[in-house]
């Protein structure tokens, strides 16, 4: 099985925002979060997911999304931004995290989708060291949907701030668990997490969740999906996770619960 990643970079941006002038925070601000929102937009119509990595970078779960797809995607993009130039790098890995190493090493050989260079041509485009099709029938994706059980208490105990510092401290520990297991792990904001993953099984995702939350003293829920597409999977996961507050009004205690579409 495997997964395809896309690297969604702003090139140059460093030496661009320097030319805005100092006052530019606010303008920088409100093109990061509008370029995020028309690329979330684009690619989740093809059942896929953006995620944001860093402000100038984003990965996309593109299962089944073709390189012309890409480009499509891009050419539409590029068109309403015309003041930055962004590339497109395609990954294929047996883990997302392997995956996203072959859409860097892409990005590194130039091997990517630009929006200042032509689409066409003799560009190549480097999918992972062994496959040259991002169209495959053996795509899959795990993806867990993990939040905070009673987060509310703790915020009226404490100032709002404290707790988004709380809360970094439980993504970054989360991410540094799975990240072991070649697993991505995103903040989604309020107390909720998405982990980009392969096929792990759910006990060992019932471990590793019961270790966070003894060593954190807070409790973890966490739904899993399991399918072929990233926006099928992610669903799968909510629903899952939706599937443990319903059993635990029923007197059913899951802290993990896993929904498979395949």
């Amino acid at each position: 099985m495997s997964i395809q990643i896309s690297i969604i970079k702003i090139e140059g941006y460093g030496p661009w925002t320097l030319e805005l002038g100092s006052d530019r925070e606010a303008q920088l601000q409100m093109l990061q979060a509008k370029l995020y929102y028309d690329l979330q937009k684009l690619f989740s119509e093809k059942d896929c997911l953006v995620y944001q990595n860093r402000q100038d970078e984003l990965f996309a779960v593109t299962n089944g999304l073709s390189v012309e797809d890409h480009s499509i995607i891009l050419s539409y993009i590029s068109g309403s931004y015309r003041e930055i130039n962004l590339s497109m790098a395609i990954g294929i890995g047996s883990t997302p995290l392997d995956a996203s190493l072959n859409a860097y090493c892409a990005r590194r050989h130039n091997n990517q989708l630009r929006t200042d260079v032509p689409l066409y041509g003799n560009h190549t485009y480097l999918l992972s060291s062994r496959h040259q099709s991002t169209v495959r029938s053996d795509m899959m994706v795990q993806i867990m949907h993990i939040d905070i059980d009673g987060s509310t208490k703790f915020s009226n105990m404490i100032s709002p701030y404290e707790v988004s510092t709380f809360i970094i401290r439980i993504f970054l520990r989360i991410a540094d668990e799975f990240v072991n297991k070649k697993s991505m792990t995103f903040y989604l904001g309020g107390d909720n997490f998405m982990i980009v993953s392969d096929t792990i099984p759910s006990e060992e995702v019932k471990s590793i969740i019961s270790n966070i939350c003894e060593q954190l003293k807070v409790k973890l829920n966490c739904g899993i999906g399991i399918a072929k597409t990233a926006r099928e999977a992610a669903g799968a996961a909510t629903g899952a996770l939706d599937t443990i507050r319903k059993l635990r009004k029923e007197g059913i205690i899951h802290q993990v619960y896993e929904i498979r579409c395949l």
